[in-house]
């Protein structure tokens, strides 16, 4: 899924550029509900090396062993632990705090709601207090943030420009199954993805949709594979100006419900006319509607194993500083 982050199937490389010994790189993790800052740690971990292998737990992040021990000491010691700088302003809390609370605080930068703010301060909270990892932030959009996404390439002679529109919110599996697809349809594809103002998502999906804003549904996409470029904010209707300036010699659409415009016109019907519009199955049933039932299903249950992970974490942090001020006591004559 990630750009930038495969290596040869089959995990059998040995040499890297130049022939020298391949670096292989692992890292783990809990990956639940994959988001954009999921992406950024797999890009940062493919960076440092030739070959990526990744871990993927059963549940919670594991961060202590059973009696305690840092899950990662033996790599530690061995000097071969590094760490990717975290992507600030998203977690999977925060993203399921807005399904759950059926708002849209979160369609703009402005100061969140006191609804949202009551839960940003309490959602999964544990007795002892709230540790940097889990909690809830504030997504800010940066121009770098974008460049490390994007894939900076223009579509060349030969290629077929394809163009697909949508939200694409909670980017999942469906989403990508359906961009492979799309990019299968021919032999030099370069794929365009509109995606959609939070306005007109929430005009044509209604309820607190969508649950991602624009700016952090555009890295989502960007850091897809199979996507060349995101127009941010595209128009609902494919429009003769937007296939004539982008060139588009295909567009796509999946198998979900096609919502007129406003005005009650077909938002295809231009590409319809020329001949060129395509519909997908992608042969997956997931879907982001799907996603959020599961939320709200089982939201005790996330509360109180959010609560368990951040207790266990706020546990390994104390004992993270407990040792680092070891030395300094015994300097001062403090045992």
């Amino acid at each position: 899924m990630i750009r930038n982050g495969h290596g040869v199937a089959g995990g059998t490389e040995r040499q890297g550029p130049g022939g020298r010994h391949a670096v292989r790189v692992w890292c783990d993790g809990c990956y639940d509900m994959v988001h954009y800052g999921h992406s950024n740690q797999l890009r940062q971990a493919r960076a440092m090396g030739d070959y990526l292998i990744v871990g993927v737990h059963t549940d919670d992040d594991i961060t202590l062993t059973v009696d305690g021990q840092d899950t990662y000491e033996e790599v530690k010691q061995s000097g071969r632990y590094r760490e990717c700088k975290r992507t600030q302003g998203v977690s999977t809390t925060d993203l399921v705090g807005r399904m759950l609370l059926v708002t849209k605080a979160h369609h703009s930068s402005q100061e969140m709601s006191s609804e949202y703010r009551e839960y940003a301060d309490s959602f999964g909270k544990c007795p002892g207090g709230r540790n940097p990892w889990t909690g809830v932030s504030q997504f800010l959009q940066t121009s770098q943030k974008i460049i490390q996404f994007a894939s900076g390439k223009e579509p060349q002679p030969g290629e077929t420009v394809i163009y697909v529109a949508g939200a694409f919110d909670l980017f999942h599996i469906g989403h990508v199954d359906f961009l492979e697809k799309v990019h299968g349809l021919a032999e030099r594809p370069y794929v365009i993805a509109g995606l959609h103002f939070d306005q007109e998502v929430n005009h044509y999906k209604g309820k607190n949709y969508p649950i991602m804003n624009l700016h952090e549904r555009t890295l989502s996409v960007l850091a897809c594979r199979y996507v060349s470029e995101v127009v941010i904010g595209a128009p609902y209707a494919v429009t003769a100006e937007l296939l004539d300036h982008f060139k588009v010699d295909l567009v796509c659409h999946g198998k979900t419900e096609i919502m007129p415009d406003k005005d009650g016109s077909d938002p295809y019907q231009e590409p319809k006319r020329r001949g060129i519009f395509h519909q997908i199955d992608s042969g997956s049933d997931l879907t982001t509607d799907l996603i959020v039932q599961r939320i709200i299903k089982n939201r005790l249950e996330y509360e109180a194993r959010n609560q368990k992970k951040e207790a266990k974490e706020l546990a390994f942090l104390e004992a993270m500083r407990w040792q680092e001020a070891q030395p300094e006591r015994e300097s001062d004559g403090a045992f």
